[in-house]
């Protein structure tokens, strides 16, 4: 019974285990054209579910308060686009005296120059209790503003330059995240009662959405003929992804826990989740276009496959260990304010 009760509470934790065992088993239902059906089921509707699911449970009042903390916005964006991809490049120029193959080095720089994702920072940043409005308008923003940043970036990172769709990615970022984000909110203005009393699990909703998201993303990393690399050199890619994400996380979290920073504890779970995420949606179709015709297109893609089931899987495992610093210092904060 211990045992039932333990999986019951950990049902994410456990989920995610189940979800990359049964990708490893049988890649090819959750690959792009398979079965599932991915390049629609989760590119669209999974993440127009998690917006719809966001625009419902979020009070319009905290999205509103959210769009005007400014501090907070830029802290995110700059730290995304400006300080992110300009420590890679310093970084790599340590790693270029090394015997990394040089266009794996490359990949990571543009990693690096990618905007954030639109699903997963804003799904873990709930999952602690953080502050949802903030991650929902960082990730929106962050992705439209990528659009036109990050060829610039790679342009100025690696010397690449292509004519990217900017119509079809942003009507695409239109249709998945702005209009089921209204729609919610509008819904939410009639049954804003019934949600109240009844208290849906919008929580439980997004993590099974984003359980979805792992198992497909590991289905296209596991059949993945590119990723066919020697041992040595996909170990140590792995291992500067995870050294890199938790080392921004780390400065991310030290950054906006300073004195006086202004930020509060749910503002900084939006920023260590916001700043360090990087899309793969975007990232992928980017590569692609701007990398046409590249005769080493799959190496320079492979770190942006590993970097974003990295980000996921260790966000899901930090997610415990964020939440309750979150709520002791909430605690914490009630229990110094002077009693009037």
């Amino acid at each position: 019974m211990r045992l039932l009760e333990r999986v019951r509470k950990e049902w994410f934790m456990v989920g995610i285990v189940v979800a990359i065992g049964a990708a490893k088993l049988e890649p090819s239902v959750g690959v792009n054209g398979g079965p599932l059906k991915p390049e629609i089921t989760v590119s669209y509707i999974a993440v127009a579910t998690i917006f719809f699911n966001s625009g419902l449970s979020l009070k319009t009042e905290e999205l509103t308060s959210a769009l005007v903390h400014l501090k907070l916005h830029l802290f995110i964006q700059i730290f995304t686009l400006a300080f992110f991809p300009a420590t890679i490049w310093l970084f790599l120029q340590l790693l270029s005296v090394t015997s990394i193959n040089e266009w794996l080095l490359k990949g990571l720089q543009t990693v690096g120059c990618m905007p954030p994702p639109v699903s997963s920072a804003v799904i873990l940043t709930k999952a602690v209790g953080g502050n949802e409005a903030a991650a929902i308008f960082n990730s929106a923003f962050g992705s439209f503003l990528g659009i036109v940043v990050t060829p610039v970036l790679l342009l100025l990172f690696l010397g690449s330059s292509s004519s990217v769709p900017f119509t079809s990615i942003f009507s695409q970022l239109f249709v998945t995240v702005v209009v089921p984000l209204v729609i919610g909110q509008i819904i939410r203005r009639y049954i804003k009662d019934w949600l109240e009393r009844k208290k849906p699990p919008f929580g439980a909703v997004s993590s099974s959405v984003l359980l979805m998201i792992i198992y497909t993303t590991f289905c296209d990393t596991f059949s993945n003929p590119l990723i066919d690399l020697d041992l040595f050199s996909l170990v140590v890619v792995l291992f500067i992804i995870v050294s890199v994400q938790l080392s921004f996380m780390l400065v991310t979290f030290l950054f906006s826990t300073r004195n006086n920073s202004g930020f509060t504890p749910a503002d900084t779970v939006a920023i260590i989740f916001c700043s360090t995420h990087k899309s793969l949606t975007l990232g992928v179709p980017m590569l692609k276009i701007v990398f046409a015709g590249h005769e080493h297109l799959s190496l320079i893609s492979v770190p942006l496959l590993i970097y974003h089931p990295a980000q996921i899987l260790l966000g899901s495992v930090l997610v415990p260990t964020i939440k309750s610093w979150m709520v002791s210092r909430q605690k914490g904060v009630k229990l110094t304010r002077p009693t009037v």
